[in-house]
């Protein structure tokens, strides 16, 4: 029945497994450990003859719940639960690639995946190239005989390009590499990478999925063969798993998730013509816009373009933060997804691991901000953008 089931739906009810008190919401498992009936459990639990919680590190009741509802909606066979998001990129990573190994993967990505890749990676002895995912042969071209991964995220942080899944996928089979897409921004009410056959789908659970800046949190999702990798030759001993408090509030805030989307997607679509109007703003960067050249994977790959937006001012870096301190309304704030509007300077901010450089390719300018939508009246966030530009 639960396959049957549309995404609102499952937002609500995938997952759950009615408990013996009969509580309408799932109990909160907050225990470190777990007893044995006696030795002989014990160890048979220990050497995987016996299915059974034993250590919350290992596996918790309330975080297997959530486990199981990302799985149903990203159609994945599993998923796990990090303890942030970069856990969660970290895992996905480690569990496929080993020294002498390479790592080809998009030039713009998430700060801290950057620094991951650019810095932490190269310790080990994996090897990384950035380059351009809207171009097929640039990603061919990067592809080596160590080549084991292949990683994106579409839409990119922090500038919105869109890559096609289906193109990465085919590129990923033919090579014979593991594929992974960040869907942070998407979430998989608008996006599914996994039914685009994309092998690992990540996310940073700390933005919309949980939807109210109160939880750090990451998920993956993969089939049964690379989740008993990912859960027990990675995690397990780096130990960055998820507590259960935090995934029984992911599991309050996914109940919402439909209903947030939409209004996120909606006050988006408005704001982000307005701002395209603008004399003041140089471009506009959303899917949404059929100005953006994402736009044509609408109504396919995407079910809707989200509720984040790039703008470039017409303006230097000195104006720019400018703009956003004077800014009523908005909170200056690095992450996105919540029902607050944030607004956040790339270069400075979530993109500093990046040398000027490296900014320049990736295409992130000193007059770059990213805003994420909140739910506020559309209308009121309207007028404190076109307040803010007013006195720019």
């Amino acid at each position: 029945m639960q396959d049957k089931w549309q995404l609102a739906t499952k937002v609500i009810h995938a997952g759950h497994e009615k408990n013996e008190t009969g509580a309408l919401v799932s109990p909160l498992c907050q225990s470190a450990t777990f007893v044995f009936d006696n030795a002989e459990q014990g160890g048979a639990r220990f050497s995987g003859d016996e299915h059974g919680y034993i250590y919350t590190r290992l596996g918790n009741p309330t975080t297997a719940e959530l486990e199981r509802k990302i799985a149903a909606l990203e159609g994945s066979e599993a998923a796990a639960a990090t303890a942030s998001g970069m856990a969660a990129v970290s895992a996905a990573l480690l569990a496929n690639l080993k020294s002498g190994d390479h790592l080809v993967a998009s030039n713009a990505v998430y700060g801290c995946t950057f620094s991951l890749m650019n810095s932490l990676l190269s310790k080990f002895g994996i090897e990384v190239s950035l380059v351009n995912f809207n171009d097929r042969a640039a990603i061919i071209a990067a592809i080596r005989p160590t080549t084991k991964v292949i990683f994106c995220e579409t839409p990119v942080n922090p500038h919105l390009d869109v890559y096609d899944l289906n193109m990465i996928a085919s590129i990923a089979k033919q090579r014979d590499l593991i594929s992974i897409v960040d869907n942070t921004f998407m979430t998989p009410l608008l996006q599914q990478p996994i039914k685009h056959g994309i092998d690992i789908v990540v996310h940073s659970a700390t933005k919309y999925l949980n939807g109210h800046g109160d939880v750090i949190a990451g998920l993956i999702c993969a089939s049964d063969e690379q989740m008993q990798v990912i859960k027990y030759e990675v995690l397990k001993d780096i130990g960055s798993v998820l507590s259960p408090h935090d995934a029984w509030l992911i599991l309050r805030g996914l109940k919402t998730l439909d209903v947030r989307i939409a209004r996120h997607c909606e006050n988006a679509e408005k704001v982000a013509l307005f701002l395209e109007q603008h004399p003041k703003i140089a471009k506009v960067y959303y899917p949404g816009l059929k100005s953006h050249a994402g736009h044509a994977l609408l109504g396919g790959q995407m079910r809707r373009a989200g509720g984040v937006i790039a703008f470039e001012l017409v303006a230097g870096y000195e104006q720019s933060l400018q703009f956003i301190n004077q800014l009523s309304l908005f909170s200056i704030a690095v992450s996105l997804g919540d029902a607050e509007s944030l607004i956040q300077h790339p270069a400075s901010m979530t993109h500093s691991p990046y040398t000027k450089e490296q900014r320049e390719l990736a295409g992130i300018t000193d007059n770059l901000l990213r805003i994420s939508v909140g739910l506020e009246s559309a209308e009121d966030i309207i007028q404190a953008l076109a307040d803010g530009l007013a006195r720019l």
